[in-house]
């Protein structure tokens, strides 16, 4: 069993996790109604994948005999100004996570709550992979510019990043 500050902290976690699927996939759909299709099924992959770690910590809240409770989700926005200002907007969104699970961490290590320490490592590695390839789509997006063919690469860029995760996903 986990304390109930750890227990209120994994709930608000749980809450972030959701809302970063939602807003992932809100940005799908902003890529989809732009004919950005790779930018798209990268953004509906993100979200899949927000999903499953939101439903991660579900089912462990559910076998430390804690009680996981489903958020209610604040709107998300639908409408973004360009594929370079919403992937700045996914990069600050990961290090807002991060940032969340370094807390969720710290309140294990104080509670002496080893249980929640392991199971926070693969978190942690995690959010570690997702700014970095955050912040390597953003580079990639400077290099290629603002041109008028720039959307046209970004969309290409991005589905061949996407194919790489998907790949990288499978190996493993």
């Amino acid at each position: 069993m986990i304390s109930q500050k750890m227990t209120t902290a994994l709930n608000q976690q749980i809450g972030l996790e959701a809302r970063a699927s939602f807003l992932y996939l809100s940005m799908a759909a902003w890529c989809d109604a732009k004919g950005l299709e790779g930018c798209s099924r990268f953004m509906h992959r993100q979200s899949e994948e927000e999903r499953a770690h939101m439903l991660g910590i579900f089912e462990y809240m559910s076998e430390v005999d804690a009680h996981a409770l489903t958020p209610g989700i604040e709107p998300v926005p639908h409408d973004f100004d360009s594929p370079q200002k919403m992937f700045q907007m996914v990069y600050e969104h990961e290090q807002k996570v991060s940032k969340s699970i370094h807390g969720l961490m710290e309140i294990a290590k104080s509670e002496g709550d080893f249980t929640t320490d392991n199971f926070l490592q693969w978190y942690i590695a995690e959010q570690r992979e997702e700014e970095n390839l955050m912040r390597s789509i953003l580079d990639k997006i400077k290099l290629i510019g603002d041109g008028q063919m720039s959307l046209y690469y970004i969309d290409k860029e991005i589905d061949v990043i996407n194919t790489a995760e998907i790949n990288k996903a499978v190996a493993e």
